[in-house]
């Protein structure tokens, strides 16, 4: 049954995942921008709120109609609460007079987080890196804990981004698969409401205990339509009809030392990112004894991140930059059997030197770009 919620009920659920135990995580507005943050009222939502993007650009905006899903994505995205920026693994300390020192991994336990307001491009990012973390025999234990509770409310994009091109990616802008409940915002002359669908049993539970009734075929027609509409408004495309074997058969195309001169290896375009998964680890120590083995985010665009034996293997910008697409586009496929990118628009959004990712992937297919100056 496809079911209709009205807007007031979104507070019920937000009661109902609390008294299940959940931690919910939403879209709020903080410091000027979309961030993705618990919250415990439907009011702290980003009612009124969208976004204005475009390459190095992103601008918040008043609108007069409160709906809360118009904005597109922010920098924040959910891999941070599934595969945090900082993580301690184990930790050891003094045995007293023992022969060898004691070690425990970090037994804190996870967190049961309900993520609200998931789009298409970021659940199929989850799912991205559910291949990296969960493939055997490599399975990462921390990321499955965090995994296994997380309970995923998707949201179908009814407003893309100029940076936005999911639509050519296959991953929006309508949620895919692996949502535990579906919801579509709809607002029509002062009428507020959302159309769901769930995707799992505790979505139907969690469904059953808030107030609803079955869709009118007119009320359906009217969030599919705003979806429909909103995979022809996608900002930028990416053809991906044989870019792999393009992109490995071009290693040497002139195109890479073009966008290094641009690029400043500063990492944002990792960090956003709702799929890039690199790491370092180090090791913490006090005077008491006590090591600490902890992992945190690193970059391919580091330096320092290639580095083996004496020397790093990616000493310039143009290797660094070509080693992270070239990894999305077509490595990421040999390895996981998918792409890395989701069409999510991140990097292109949040980069300071403006490099659109859909533009490179074009002028190494040898289609007409922008020509930029000197920077």
């Amino acid at each position: 049954m496809i079911s209709l919620l009205e807007r007031a009920d979104l507070d019920v659920l937000l009661e109902v995942l609390r008294g299940r135990g959940y931690a919910v995580i939403a879209p709020t507005v903080q410091d000027g921008a979309i961030v993705c943050r618990a919250i415990t009222s439907a009011d702290e939502l980003p009612a009124g709120w969208v976004d204005e993007q475009e390459a190095g650009r992103y601008r918040l905006r008043r609108i007069p109609d409160p709906i809360l899903f118009g904005y597109t994505v922010g920098p924040i995205a959910w891999k941070r609460f599934l595969f945090p920026p900082e993580a301690r693994l184990f930790r050891t300390a003094s045995n007293g007079d023992g022969p060898a020192p004691l070690a425990a991994p970090d037994g804190a336990p996870p967190p049961r987080y309900a993520f609200l307001g998931v789009r298409g491009c970021d659940l199929a990012a989850i799912a991205v890196q559910d291949r990296v973390f969960l493939r055997e025999p490599y399975v990462d234990r921390a990321y499955q804990q965090r995994r296994g509770e997380a309970l995923v409310i998707a949201v179908h994009c009814t407003r893309p981004g100029a940076t936005c091109f999911c639509a050519s990616i296959g991953t929006g802008p309508r949620a895919g698969a692996g949502y535990d409940l579906a919801l579509t915002e709809v607002y029509d002359d002062g009428r507020h409401f959302f159309i769901a669908e769930t995707g799992s049993a505790r979505g139907e539970e969690i469904l059953a205990e808030i107030p609803h009734r079955e869709a009118s075929p007119g009320e359906r027609h009217a969030a599919d339509a705003a979806v429909d509409r909103a995979a022809g408004l996608m900002g930028r495309t990416v053809d991906l009809a044989g870019l792999k074997e393009l992109l490995y058969a071009n290693y040497d195309h002139p195109r890479w030392d073009e966008v290094a001169g641009r690029c400043l290896a500063c990492a944002n375009c990792t960090l956003v990112c709702p799929t890039c998964f690199c790491t370092s680890a180090e090791e913490r120590t006090d005077l008491e004894g006590t090591i600490e083995h902890w992992r945190r985010w690193e970059s391919c665009f580091s330096s320092s991140f290639s580095y083996i034996h004496g020397g790093s293997i990616r000493t310039s910008v143009r290797s660094r930059y070509r080693q992270w697409l070239v990894h999305k586009f077509a490595a990421w496929i040999d390895q996981f059997g998918t792409t890395g990118c989701v069409g999510c628009g991140r990097c292109i959004t949040w980069c300071p030197a403006a490099i659109d990712i859909t533009e490179e992937v074009r002028a190494i297919q040898g289609r007409e770009v922008a020509v930029h100056g000197d920077t």
